[in-house]
Parts: C-alpha cells; structure tokens; sequence
C-alpha cells in the first residue's frame, strides 16, 4: 500500500513493557519519516506528557504530529501548530468531583505539565505523573482549583465494580454532554462529547488532504478501535485483547517483540525503493543532521551510483582557506551510507566501519566539490564503496574507500 500517514497508540503499542521505545522501533520510525511517510502519535496521555517521545522520534524535524488526550488535542510537532482541541466546560467540575468523592473515588486533571488531584498520596496518580514527567498539584477542592476548561478529567479506583456503576450511570447521565469510558481498570475518563482518536484524526486527514486508505494505525486497547477501523491499514498488536484483534486487519507482534517495527518494515520500508524518492525530500530529511550542518546536497540516487555535493567554505574549511580532510571523509561515509542503505533489507541495517582516503590536491574556499560513490563489493555482512571527490572543474581531490556492515536489526 502507499502509506502516507502512520498514527501509532503509544503505551503498549510503541513501547514495551518497559515502557521504553527499542532500538529497531526507533530505527523504523525514522526511515519510515526519511521516505516521506508522516507519524502522529496518538494516545490518551496528555501533550506534555508527549513531547519526549515525539523529540525522540524526530517528528519536530519531520512535521509529525501530537494527538493527545485521545483526541482531545491535536499540535503539528514542527511548527508548534494547534490544530484542534476541544475542552471540558469547568462548571462540570464540581458535579464530577461530588459524585466521584460520593463513591470514595479520586479525581484529577492535567493543566500544562502539572497534575491537579483532591486526594493526596494516591499511587495511581504518583504512577501517572512518573510516566508523564508531571508534577502533582493536591488541593483540597478540585472544583474551586480548575478555573480553566481542562481537556479531560480522571476517576481513580480500585473497585472495579462500583467503577463500572459510576461509568453506566454517567453514560446516561451524561449524555449529550460529555462522554465516560474506561481506559485501564482502575481509570474512567470524562472527555468532551464525541471525542476519541478516530474524529480527531479525521479532521487531520481533512486538512493533509491524505484519504484513510493511505493510512496505517497502529493500537492494542479499546480507545484504539476506532482509528483502526478508520485506516485503509489498521493493525492490532498481539498483546491487545480479541476484540480489539476483531477490528483489525491485521495482527503484528506483541509490543515487547517490536511489533510496531515489524509492520514498518514489512508494509513500508519493503514496498519504497529509495531511488524512487524525489531528492528533494531527501535532502529535507536530512537538513537537521551533520549531511545539512554541512552543506551537503544529494544530487543523484541509483542502486549503483550515489552523488552530492558540498561547498569549500566556513563549515568544510581549514583556517588557511583549502578543503578539511575531515570534512571530505563525512561527504565520503555520506554518500557511501545512503547507498547502501538503499541496498539494505527491511529487516537490517546499516553501520559505518572503515574510512580510508588519499588526498591528492586541494579545493578552496568558493568551490563546491561533488562526491562520487560507486559499490565495488557486495556481501551479505559488508558493503565497500569507491568515493572519488572531485573540484567543480572535475580535478580530483581525493579517493576513498567506505567500509560499511550491514547486521540484521535488534
């Protein structure tokens, strides 16, 4: 399929039981991004609560995208954009918080990257504000501290059973108004009217212009089932529960096996070959990382033969004026690089082992020289590349040769 936009749930679908994001994961996600593909991360947490994982995962340097509070709020990661958000009236507050005291329950809310809570010391919300790097605000009534419309509000319990009752009733109750649903057995939560991960996501398709068929989502919970249901692609993880699996088109690995990892590599990095990809987009990619410290443009991509170039000048120069040889030895592991991770396999990946380069004459300040790079050998552990760097007068500067390892990913 010709995916467009990946929207990944979070905790227990992007991270493991550790609640860590793994090595191959991250890898995945942002070659997905390098060939164009977008990311929104989509998850009950709170933005702030967010914001690491998405710096983590580059989608400040990608135009990823934020869709928080399971759908509460959506922000563009790049610009800082807020796209849509939708807020909890506070004069509901007071009514929230008697009934959920009435049943022995704590209440709490998040304001920025603080959590307002009306009971002190509960492990629940210590747990919550661990896993969003937040600060715990107790009051001694919540009603009269929110004097904001907060984007949603959380009940605490550990009776499931009277959570339950609390949750039907408000489901009548609240109709119309506002919407009570479990996320975990020990948490319901209140959320404005019609709000989950499917109506935001929705409006974000609307406005990329991306139709659901260019989409895939990625869940394992209930509050992921809509926007499974809504992609042209929507996958469960096999940690999820049955009904869950029954929305799915498709069933990955558990989230400890790198599930999400796998469905990249098998439904995305498989179906793109690089060289299909407009330069443009991938000098864009790179423009945060030392290839655009550098100055560095690619300028032609085969399965044989990779070019760039990169300007003699304040970044590339020795004090004297010439060309650092350092600097031609990045140009040489760039370009050698790009190559054979063209050649790489969905499931492995690329390292840079071996750099030797003989300098023959020099480039000057003003000049921009141009990176050749031709494989020479290919095996199934190792790739060697040819680089030839030459003057924009085509002397030649310097011959390198790239030694790179290819392993299968972790």
């Amino acid at each position: 399929m010709n995916c467009k936009l990946l929207v990944l749930d979070v905790d227990e679908t992007l991270l493991n039981h550790e609640k860590k994001i793994t090595t191959r994961t991250k890898t995945a996600i942002i070659k997905a991004q390098q060939v164009g593909v977008q990311i929104v991360l989509a998850s009950g947490r709170p933005t702030y609560g967010l914001f690491t994982l998405a710096k983590q995962l580059e989608l400040d340097k990608n135009q990823g995208y934020i869709l928080s509070y399971n759908g509460g709020q959506m922000i563009n990661m790049q610009t800082g954009e807020l796209l849509f958000e939708k807020r909890i009236n506070p004069a509901m507050i007071p009514y929230l918080e008697r009934k959920a005291t009435k049943h022995n329950f704590a209440l709490f809310t998040y304001h920025h990257n603080t959590i307002i809570a009306n009971t002190p010391d509960n492990q629940r919300i210590r747990q919550e504000a661990t896993l969003n790097g937040m600060t715990i605000n107790v009051v001694p009534n919540l009603a009269e501290a929110v004097d904001f419309s907060p984007h949603k509000c959380m009940v605490v319990g550990d009776d499931e059973e009277a959570l339950t009752v609390l949750e039907n009733s408000w489901k009548k109750r609240l109709a119309g108004t506002l919407d009570a649903y479990r996320s975990e057995p020990y948490f319901l939560e209140i959320v404005p009217k019609y709000i989950d991960k499917a109506y935001t996501l929705s409006i974000l398709l609307e406005k990329m212009n991306i139709q659901p068929e260019n989409v895939i989502a990625i869940g394992n919970g209930v509050c992921d089932v809509t926007m499974i249901q809504l992609a042209g692609f929507g996958v469960a993880m096999s940690n999820a529960k049955e009904s869950v699996k029954a929305c799915a088109d498709y069933v990955t690995e558990s989230n400890d096996k790198n599930g999400v990892a796998l469905v990249i590599e098998k439904y995305i990095l498989a179906s793109i070959r690089l060289t299909e990809i407009p330069l443009e987009q991938i000098n864009l990619s790179a423009r945060h990382a030392l290839v655009g410290n550098l100055g560095i443009q690619f300028t032609y991509a085969s399965y044989d033969r990779i070019e760039a170039t990169m300007p003699v000048d304040h970044r590339t120069r020795q004090p004297f004026g010439i060309l650092h040889g350092g600097a031609t030895l990045a140009l040489a592991e760039t370009v050698a690089g790009y190559g054979s991770m063209m050649r790489c396999r969905p499931d492995e990946t690329m390292v840079g082992m071996q750099v030797s380069g003989n300098h023959l004459s020099s480039a000057h300040e003003g000049d921009t020289v141009r990176a050749v790079a031709t494989i020479i050998h290919q095996g199934q552990s190792s790739h060697v590349w040819n680089v030839d760097v030459y003057t924009s007068t085509d002397k030649l500067v310097s011959s390198i040769r790239v030694l790179n390892s290819v392993t299968k990913r972790k």
